[in-house]
């Protein structure tokens, strides 16, 4: 895979300041999932940009309805894994930063520990989505999970 520093992908906000349990609570607070959906937009906007030079086909996520460039990098010294995601369309980028609040900045075990699953379900998120985006959303959490089995 092609590899930001290390020091490049700790700039996220995304698995420290913004964790899972931020996003769902925020999410519970609004009453439409038009609010939802901004909201969810607003989270990509905080997304570090991926570099141009990783925007590589061995970065790219197959399955996604948008093009999708996933770098995940292992950091030995403290056991985390440290993952960039990068995408057109302003929502998959909030999808991606949903999935990172979530994954990023997590050892290798805490990541396979986590139940995705059962947090989208938590947020409604699958019932919200188009079947392509859904798929995309999943093909995000796949790589993910495989590189962490990958690093434990």
């Amino acid at each position: 895979m092609s590899k930001l520093s290390v020091t490049g992908l700790v700039e996220s906000p995304f698995g420290s300041k913004i964790n899972s349990g931020d996003i769902k609570d925020t999410l519970c607070f609004f009453d439409d999932w038009e609010d939802r959906y901004r909201y969810i937009i607003d989270l990509g906007k905080e997304l570090p940009p991926v570099p141009a030079s990783c925007r590589t086909d061995e970065n790219l996520i197959i399955g996604c309805q948008s093009q999708v460039w996933l770098i995940c990098e292992y950091d030995e010294i403290n056991n985390l894994l440290l993952i960039a995601v990068d995408s057109e369309a302003q929502i998959v980028k909030g999808l991606a930063a949903i999935v990172l609040s979530a994954f990023n900045k997590k050892s290798p075990q805490e990541v396979t520990a986590f139940n995705i699953e059962a947090f989208f379900t938590d947020i409604d998120l699958f019932s919200h989505l188009s079947s392509m985006r859904g798929n995309g959303l999943r093909a995000m959490v796949k790589k993910i999970l495989h590189l962490a089995k990958h690093y434990s």
